[in-house]
């Protein structure tokens, strides 16, 4: 099977995605992809730009494709338009990282809605659907009600069961071996080491998570910490605040750049934590177990699909909630194995398979 793909936004856990495909499904991906920065001018037109480059390029005259795969960052009703003759007709999928109705916004904006509403279109352009989480499919379409529920003189019957209809849930599988193959570098009696390793953004509250940092050390509890994950220019200030106040606790305070040495760090940690307000999945957070932290995480959002309650909280019992998991201390390698295994390409690769070859 050869599969064209059309990736407007070409990084993070878009990449990975692509990566994991590449490598782990028995087909032949050829890759249109534009780098990750500015989704809005990507969203409104990458479609007409793909299609331009489709029509003009050659290389792609002469090719047969037997599947378009697109992200939800493609406007894919207008790419259907605006194809090629040679590629229409071509079954086409789209794999929804994310959805407009969700995605948090800066808090100095509006959302706007057309973006969502693009979303839409795509889903009922598309031959074949797959949402990273039931979260995300949910709410997706909970954000579709409630807007349409504001459309004047105009109906548009039956958009929901024709998008349940061609959805399915396919997780973003994940690869571990990295993970795997650190070496044991614990050590025996120490404090318990916190995990952070989430985007420096107000969706993944961090306010929350610091905050309560501050009182377990005025109370003298010991612990270390690691913050990993990135950060961008304009930052939430507690990172900058508890960069001093938590100095002597701090074992590591940044964005890992090298992949080896954040499988590392991970590996050093016991106890990795969520705090989000906003997950449509939770890499993250599976990456970390699998390195032997134990979670704990938010009882909503993604987390749901992902851990038991016994690793869930609720916001108001979150200080009690990790010192319980502090006490109870690292997953050993089983328990991190059983918790994560189900999300590793082994097990999902046939899912997707499925998902590829179910047009006939």
């Amino acid at each position: 099977m050869n599969i064209l793909v059309l990736e407007p936004y070409y990084g993070g856990s878009h990449k990975a995605f692509l990566a994991g495909l590449t490598q782990h499904l028995p087909y032949s991906f050829d890759l249109l992809t534009l780098p990750a920065h500015s989704w809005k001018w990507r969203m409104r037109l990458a479609a007409p730009h793909f299609a331009g480059v489709l029509a003009g390029d050659p290389h792609y005259a002469g090719k047969d494709f037997d599947r378009i795969l697109c992200s939800s960052l493609v406007d894919v009703a207008a790419l259907c338009g605006l194809l090629p003759p040679n590629l229409r007709g071509i079954p086409l999928l789209t794999y929804f990282h994310e959805n407009q109705f969700a995605y948090p916004v800066q808090v100095s904006e509006a959302r706007d809605v057309h973006f969502g509403l693009t979303n839409l279109t795509t889903a009922l352009a598309s031959d074949g659907l797959a949402f990273n989480s039931q979260y995300n499919l949910d709410s997706f379409l909970a954000g579709c009600r409630e807007l349409l529920a504001k459309m004047p003189d105009m109906s548009l019957a039956g958009y929901e069961e024709a998008v349940r209809a061609r959805a399915t849930i396919l997780h973003p599988a994940l690869d571990f071996s990295g993970i795997d193959s650190c070496p044991d570098e614990k050590q025996e009696g120490r404090a318990p080491v916190l995990v952070w390793n989430h985007r420096w953004e107000h969706d993944k509250n961090p306010e929350l998570f610091f905050s309560t940092l501050y009182g377990l050390k005025e109370q003298g509890v010991p612990f270390g910490l690691i913050v990993l994950g990135e950060s961008f220019k304009n930052q939430p200030p507690v990172f900058a605040q508890a960069a001093q106040r938590l100095a002597g606790r701090i074992v590591h305070f940044g964005y890992a750049e090298d992949r080896q040495e954040y499988c590392r760090l991970l590996c050093q940690g016991d106890i990795v934590v969520s705090t989000a307000r906003h997950e449509f999945y939770g890499m993250a957070v599976l990456e970390a177990v699998r390195a032997g932290c134990r979670p704990l995480v938010p009882d909503r959002l993604s987390y749901r699909e992902l851990f038991s309650p016994a690793f869930r909280y609720q916001d108001a019992d979150f200080a009690r909630e990790l010192m319980a998991a502090m006490e109870a201390g690292r997953l050993a390698t089983h328990e991190a194995h059983a918790l994560t295994s189900r999300f590793s390409w082994p097990e999902l690769t046939s899912g997707y398979q499925q998902w590829f070859e179910a047009l006939g």
